[in-house]
């Protein structure tokens, strides 16, 4: 076991979003900073979302208008500066007689939601249009619909995008590497934080004055909540995942379950359509993989076959499933769909954590972080709040390269596109995988360049095969092989190792049919 030392201005605990974004934020700043993630980048919640950069339309309901304003801003902002990685998406609600909101609640919140966006875009259907729009639609008691826009996302991708361009602007990010001891000096201020890697055990010593604790649902076991009566509330959200010819929708579908009345919906992403979400308290052990319920599944198909009958989904049409465990901040009582998505920052003498929150305002997260952990590090304030989000600008699309394939390169990789592009051997690489819109070229340089441990780093996150594709992708292992063992540098025998620990790994958690891991 070896020992390192190094000297930073900051270290960020949590590979999720909100880690992530941080990271890219204190880089541009130009301070000296390190990112530990226990697991793979994005290995949590921040790889099993609803895939939405959403202006949170249900929080109008609660009254949570400043939450609303800030995802609505930040909604836009992403569509206009992650083109390619982040897209608009249409949705379209139903109206029913018998639950649900009605015409004129549904036109004033989605006038105040276009307010907020400074854009108007929502309309209302009759049941003519709605039938084109959505064949199969059940029309007993249908009283009309909305269109409304919001936007979606790769979000795995978008962690590794801000970790690769912090990276390159000179931070440092290890994943599989777990934060074990925060140190303090006499006077209780951090001072420094011990560092392992989960697999080699070498150690490291990290001198610092600020620790950023941005590791979701396990914040609490670095940080206790300082708040009484103020804990995280663990919330397993699942979701079921269908070929479009089972569920062939070209945009979003929002609607009400018929039991309860929460929101659900069926969006079209990367290929295939999702079935989501549940939201239910999680008694799980959180350092595990979730998975979908029996009774989940039950709840998210008897949802679907009030609104699209005819569609006649069962379990077995299902190519994949995921689940992933929210961090919510709770102070008991409530239901857990109507808790708060809000954040906090706690500040301990240079130990901050941030918490709560979702995906869609992962920015305002770093810099409320930000703002608390400044005045540990220098006495200056820290500057580009309003900046664009990433500092890599697209340049012009190279020759003979589709426009469209260009951008969403860039997107996903900002300038390892240009690496991608001239890496491509032939027409094989630029061809897609099964009926997904990855590309092979794009798992060789995953694997060459984005710290892929294991394969289910590669399949799960890096690329989403695992959740797009049949079988998780493992009728293409030969050809995945052929692509990713010399980039990896796996000898025959940790090669089918990986295979056997993914295959393991997706039967107990991303099948159709999961049952869990075996401990």
């Amino acid at each position: 076991m070896d020992r390192e030392q190094c000297n930073m201005d900051l270290v960020i605990i949590g590979g999720g979003v909100t880690g992530a974004g941080v990271f890219r934020e204190a880089v541009r700043n130009g301070l000296r900073v390190l990112l530990v993630e226990k697991k793979d980048f994005s290995w949590g919640t921040s790889s099993r979302s609803s895939k939405l950069i959403h202006g949170g339309l249900r929080y109008l309901k609660e009254a949570q208008f400043k939450l609303t304003l800030e995802s609505v801003r930040e909604r836009e902002r992403l569509l206009t500066q992650a083109a390619g990685l982040v897209s608009p998406i249409d949705f379209i609600m139903p109206l029913y007689s018998d639950g649900g909101p009605g015409r004129a609640a549904m036109a004033a919140g989605l006038t105040v939601y276009d307010i907020l966006a400074k854009k108007f875009r929502h309309r209302y259907l009759s049941n003519k249009k709605l039938k084109k729009k959505v064949p199969g639609i059940n029309t007993e008691g249908l009283t009309g619909g909305y269109l409304f826009m919001d936007a979606q996302v790769d979000d795995a991708r978008l962690v590794q995008r801000l970790i690769c361009e912090g990276v390159r602007q000179g931070g440092r990010a290890m994943n599989y590497t777990e934060a074990t001891r925060i140190v303090r000096d006499d006077m209780g201020a951090v001072c420094g934080v011990e560092v392992v890697d989960v697999e080699s055990k070498d150690s490291l010593f990290v001198s610092t004055t600020a620790v950023v604790n941005a590791t979701g649902v396990w914040a609490e076991t670095l940080h206790p909540s300082p708040e009484a009566g103020l804990h995280l509330r663990p919330l397993r959200g699942s979701h079921l995942v269908f070929p479009k010819a089972k569920l062939p929708v070209s945009q979003a579908i929002s609607f009400f379950h018929p039991d309860d009345q929460r929101p659900l919906f069926v969006i079209p992403w990367q290929g295939v359509v999702l079935l989501g979400t549940t939201d239910l308290d999680y008694d799980g052990d959180v350092n595990r993989e979730p998975w979908i319920t029996e009774s989940e599944v039950d709840y998210l198909l008897s949802a679907v076959e009030k609104v699209i009958p005819h569609a006649g989904l069962k379990r077995e049409d299902a190519i994949t499933s995921f689940a992933g465990v929210r961090p919510v901040l709770s102070e008991g009582g409530k239901e857990a769909s109507q808790e708060s998505r809000e954040h906090a920052v706690w500040v301990d003498n240079g130990l901050v954590t941030v918490t709560g929150g979702k995906l869609t305002t992962f920015r305002r997260l770093a810099w409320d972080t930000l703002r608390s952990v400044g005045p540990f590090i220098r006495s200056e304030p820290l500057v580009g709040e309003d900046d664009a989000l990433f500092c890599e600008v697209m340049p012009d699309v190279p020759s003979g390269v589709p426009e469209i394939l260009f951008e969403r390169l860039w997107g996903r990789y900002g300038s390892g596109a240009l690496e991608i592009l001239e890496t491509i051997q032939g027409t094989d690489d630029l061809a897609c995988i099964g009926s997904t819109p990855y590309l092979w070229a794009e798992l060789g340089y995953a694997a060459t360049l984005e710290q892929v441990r294991h394969l289910d780093d590669l399949l799960l996150r890096r690329l989403r095969l695992g959740m797009v594709l049949e079988k998780g992708g493992l009728d293409l292992m030969e050809r995945i092989r052929d692509e990713v063992q010399g980039p990896l540098g796996w000898s025959d025998a940790r090669w089918e190792a990986e295979v056997s620990a993914y295959e393991t790994l997706w039967l107990g958690c991303y099948s159709p049919y999961p049952q869990g891991l075996v401990a």
